[in-house]
């Protein structure tokens, strides 16, 4: 193919990418996060910006961006993570999009974050469930909250590793790429997670229970400016976190419960080493931490919420 002509495709993709960032009172972060995005290298994209009603200003921050590719909605209400991606991506596939590249407003994007994001679609000749970046803290380690699950069986696609492309079957929510026929097919976050585990859920969804080839590409890299580089544990997390875990447990129990036994059974042995962390090295509120995890494995079985679909419109304005 010829030079033009791929520039030619380049510029079509290019019209047809947009980022959803999904923020809540991290105004000075997300103004970060929107200028990474909108200096990406070779490759532009619009910015779609998810307000979970932030109280800090971000509103008015927003509202001083002339620069057309930017757009904002505020959701009214805090959705959570879980609800902000939920709209986000219901906006952008519904808007017409190709192709969304997601991500909170704590990332930073390296400037040829989506050229190689791309880069690797065009490898995969755009047959995989979505594309993930390499996430690293703020002193250029792994972040340890963003680690991708590798599969087991990646050797299947051993030859692309000379790509810097690996299968993975899960990843996190901090600069995941789809093309939006995916979201399609797949249907779009459980809104009802609220936080903790819709991302865990979603890819999944994607690369297990729809069979998907999914991979992380190894040069693009995000940074995520969390405060803290610590792995999340019920076991050790600080006192005033432990409430929020009901929603992990809570999740994860939708999320293996929908892949059968073989699910179920890593859930519980999860939850039960967990539990044994908890009675053996919590540094304090045993009692409180062991009751969170037990009442949400448990209340898990009972919670079921649906998958929303969503639709591309028929025809683009």
């Amino acid at each position: 193919m010829r030079k033009q002509e791929k520039e030619m495709m380049g510029l079509i993709a290019m019209e047809r990418i947009a980022a959803v960032v999904v923020t809540y009172n991290r105004k000075d972060l997300l103004q970060q996060c929107i200028h990474s995005i909108l200096d990406q290298e070779e490759i532009a994209c619009d910015v779609l910006v998810v307000d979970n009603a932030s109280t800090d200003g971000t509103q008015q921050a927003m509202e001083q961006w002339a620069e057309p590719r930017v757009r904002y909605r505020n959701t009214g209400q805090n959705l959570g993570g879980a609800g902000g991606f939920n709209f986000g991506m219901r906006w952008a596939v519904e808007a017409g999009y190709d192709y969304v590249w997601i991500m909170d407003d704590d990332t930073i994007p390296q400037p040829d974050a989506l050229k190689q994001l791309w880069s690797a679609h065009e490898q995969l000749n755009g047959r995989y469930g979505f594309v993930s970046s390499v996430v690293l803290w703020k002193d250029g380690k792994e972040c340890r909250m963003n680690r991708q699950k590798i599969k087991k069986s990646f050797y299947e696609h051993v030859e692309l590793l000379r790509y810097g492309i690996v299968q993975i079957e899960q990843a996190t929510f901090v600069s995941l790429f789809f093309p939006a026929a995916v979201i399609c097919q797949a249907g779009l976050p459980i809104k009802e997670f609220f936080i903790w585990g819709d991302d865990l859920e979603y890819t999944r969804r994607i690369s297990c229970r729809l069979g998907m080839d999914c991979y992380a590409v190894g040069k693009s890299i995000v940074i995520h400016m969390m405060q803290s580089n610590n792995g999340a544990s019920l076991s050790t997390d600080v006192p005033e976190r432990i409430e929020r875990y009901r929603y992990a447990y809570r999740n994860e129990n939708y999320t293996y419960r929908k892949e059968g036994i073989k699910g179920m059974l890593y859930y519980l042995a999860r939850s039960g080493r967990e539990l044994m962390r908890i009675l053996l090295h919590s540094p304090d509120h045993k009692a409180k931490r062991s009751m969170v995890l037990i009442r949400s494995v448990f209340g898990g079985f009972a919670f079921c919420p649906g998958i929303e679909s969503v639709s591309r419109p028929t025809a683009k304005q």
